[in-house]
């Protein structure tokens, strides 16, 4: 592969690069037609080098025919820039080379569009919104026929070759994007030539010095990396051979791990390069799978194996189809891994999905693509889809069980929660226990490669909002993330009838006949959430009800208290009851900025959060609630470390002291001590006081503080 990239490389002029293209594949009539059609409509263009523009897509398509072998791909990557920089229509190409040429000409064009997309004002890092954009274009474009992704991906390794024509920032942003973007995707499609050629190339740009490092050290050591590696190579072909292997039964070859995974190495485990023992590998090829298992034993009876690196992916393959026996053995003072597979598993490793197309003519397709499809669910932000999806793109992969065989593939770290929705999700959604390995378990629990996991259902759908950030796949994440917003669009809808009936006495509000006639069912679920939609709403079903052209608040005056804004403590309120006290359920413990709900008592308000069991039972049986949120007035969160008394009462006083400074104790851990005296008691708290040297003075007037730190620093979140 090395040679051929750098024979890409050299070819710039037109010329070279069809001289190039013709030694990979049989040129026929129709592809003859396409470099024709491409040449005439790139006439004039140029690349920012000063080539002609033309060479670029004949070199891609040069790529492409290496990796497989169809007419359509070939013929597409030719015209691949066609419509989008010249006078030629999708209508056009389809008419002269078919409509499964225009399918991927039309697909490839839709991700380009990426170029000229005018990106929305957003919080979020500009260059996540540019590649999540980017991304989840490839995917949606790539659905229903990932050779799409195939000839683009050919398409960003000619880019990464001819960077060198580019500024140094244009270099530095494309490199990110296709390490972030293009080379998981390559993962995932099974396609490991390309990956590796991305990832290699992209960290020379990114990391130029961490590139060279490890580029001198290859090559300064390339000898005695040769020297080992012979030598390895040599003592397995005769053990081989000793073994029964015949000469053309099988092919090993060797050689030094690309850059990038040697730079993850170093920075996975702290080393200098110096220091990382696993450089090399070889690769054994047999003729049929059962041989790969003897070959597995030869190696493990003349050298010592390590065998937490050992991955039987034959039997358990990766879920893009990856199959082959990884080892990993000391040799003298050397440790390299094996890689032991079949020829035509050796063809699947290299060109993944590229591979069906040549060898199978797009049949028999092992490969499996429910990733790709799972992944265009998501119809929301950019960003929240890359952030969902980049999960499963970016993590290693774990093979799990389930108790009939049945293997699954999820990332490294995935809980038996994240097993269950990859089942289905109405499994992760009524998931109530686990049995791995017949071992009672949390659903929490962190699966490891071969587990074998039973989920137990109840029947009853679960609701886990807080446990998103634990689970580990897209798909787990995403099952988490629908039933909570179902919940909260449900609940608020019910809490809107039930606050605009604590306001008029009535549950003549109730009626959904009155809400449609309204004109209020698409914002009915706003209103919790929004005070000017509120009293809008108010309005038109006091006028509503009034059955008279009135001024909005004449027909109030005649029965009902006019609602008015109270702010109290931390909330703002709107209603036209009073408000005595506020008070907190022993149920849910909602924090500033918490989405809260508030149910009126005659004693008072109580608060809860808004996805509390206990709140979601009051609101479905129509309590009085009030409209509520937390007041904007910025608060600050803080740790206090207190010198406490061990005393009757002292506690409570502490509390009371804090409550008189406006302050709210949001935790308590209260130190131990055999003394009359605690070590210290530390709380948190949060306080409209942003100035900590200013809290602090107020606070040492009371307590005996020992620290007060803020929790908003960037270090202590």
């Amino acid at each position: 592969m090395k040679k051929f990239l750098e024979d890409i490389k050299v070819s710039n002029t037109i010329e070279s690069a069809l001289e190039f293209f013709y030694k990979q594949i049989e040129p026929t009539e129709m592809i003859q037609d396409a470099i024709e059609l491409s040449m005439n409509s790139h006439d004039g263009q140029v690349r920012k080098s000063g080539e002609p523009y033309i060479i670029h897509p004949i070199l891609v398509a040069s790529l492409t025919a290496m990796m497989n072998g169809d007419e359509d791909m070939v013929i597409a990557s030719i015209l691949h820039d066609i419509v989008e920089d010249t006078d030629i229509t999708i209508e056009e190409v389809s008419s002269r080379f078919g409509r499964k040429v225009s399918h991927l000409v039309e697909g490839i064009t839709k991700i380009d569009e990426i170029r000229d997309e005018k990106f929305l004002n957003s919080s979020s890092n500009e260059k996540l919104i540019k590649s999540a954009l980017t991304f989840r274009k490839m995917v949606i474009a790539s659905i229903h026929d990932p050779r799409i992704l195939l000839i683009k991906l050919c398409d960003r390794v000619h880019n990464l070759l001819t960077l060198d024509a580019l500024p140094l920032k244009k270099q530095i942003r494309i490199s990110e994007e296709s390490l972030v973007v293009y080379a998981p995707i390559a993962h995932r499609l099974g396609i490991s030539k390309l990956k590796n050629i991305i990832e290699d190339l992209s960290f020379f740009y990114i990391y130029p010095k961490e590139y060279e490092l490890i580029d001198n050290y290859i090559k300064s050591n390339e000898q005695s990396l040769e020297l080992k590696l012979n030598d390895f190579i040599e003592s397995i072909r005769d053990d081989m051979h000793q073994s029964g292997f015949e000469q053309n039964d099988f092919n090993i070859a060797g050689r030094v791990k690309h850059y990038y995974s040697i730079y993850l190495k170093m920075q996975r485990k702290g080393v200098s390069i110096e220091e990382v023992l696993d450089l090399l590998a070889v690769r054994i090829i047999v003729k049929e799978v059962v041989k790969c298992y003897d070959v597995l034993g030869v190696l493990h009876i003349k050298f010592t194996p390590l065998i937490s690196r050992f991955k039987d992916y034959i039997a358990l393959p990766k879920e893009n189809g990856y199959k082959t026996i990884h080892t990993t053995v000391f040799n003298k003072n050397s440790i390299i891994e094996a890689q032991i597979r079949t020829y035509e598993m050796d063809a699947l490793a290299e060109f993944g999905i590229a591979a069906h197309w040549k060898y199978k003519g797009g049949e028999d397709n092992d490969i499996n693509l429910k990733w790709l499809e799972s992944l265009s669910y998501q119809n929301n932000s950019p960003e929240e889809f890359y952030e969902l999806a980049k999960s499963d793109l970016f993590s290693e992969e774990i093979s799990i069980l389930s108790p009939k065989g049945d293997a699954y593939t999820l990332p490294r770290g995935s809980t038996a929660l994240d097993f269950a929705y990859s089942i289905h999700s109405d499994i992760g959604n009524s998931a109530s226990g686990v049995m791995i390995n017949n071992i009672k378990s949390s659903l929490l629990t962190i699966l490891k490669n071969g587990d074998v996991v039973h989920i137990v259902m109840d029947g009853e759908p679960r609701l886990r909002c807080s446990w998103i950030d634990t689970v580990k796949s897209s798909k787990a994440k995403h099952g988490i993330k629908t039933r909570c917003r179902n919940r909260l669009k449900e609940t608020d809808i019910t809490a809107t009838y039930n606050m605009l009936s604590t306001i008029f006495d009535s549950s003549y509000v109730f009626s959904v006949d009155v809400i449609e006639e309204l004109g209020l069912n698409d914002i009915m679920h706003r209103v919790p959430n929004e005070l000017t939609l509120y009293q809008d709403t108010i309005r038109k079903f006091g006028k509503y009800i009034g059955q008279s052209e009135v001024r909005r608040w004449e027909f109030m005056k005649k029965g009902y208290k006019i609602p008015t804004k109270i702010e109290k403590e931390h909330f703002v309120f709107y209603t036209n009851k009073d408000i005595d006290n506020i008070n907190f359920d022993y149920c849910c413990h909602p924090k500033s900025g918490d989405e809260v709900v508030a149910f009126y008592y005659p004693d008072g308000i109580t608060i809860h959060h808004k996805l509390c069991k206990k709140a979601y039972t009051l609101i479905n049986d129509h309590h009085n609630m009030v409209f509520v949120k937390w007041n904007s007035t910025k608060v600050s969160k803080y740790k206090l470390i207190i010198s406490l008394k061990n005393r009757k009462g002292e506690l409570a006083n502490l509390l009371n002291k804090l409550s008189q400074y406006h302050i709210n104790v949001t935790s308590i851990d209260l130190g131990i001590s055999s003394s009359d005296t605690a070590e210290y008691c530390t709380i948190e708290i949060e306080s409209k006081e942003s100035n900590r040297t200013k809290l602090t003075q107020q606070l040492e007037k009371q307590f005996k503080l020992i620290e007060l730190s803020s929790l908003d620093d960037a270090y202590n979140r």
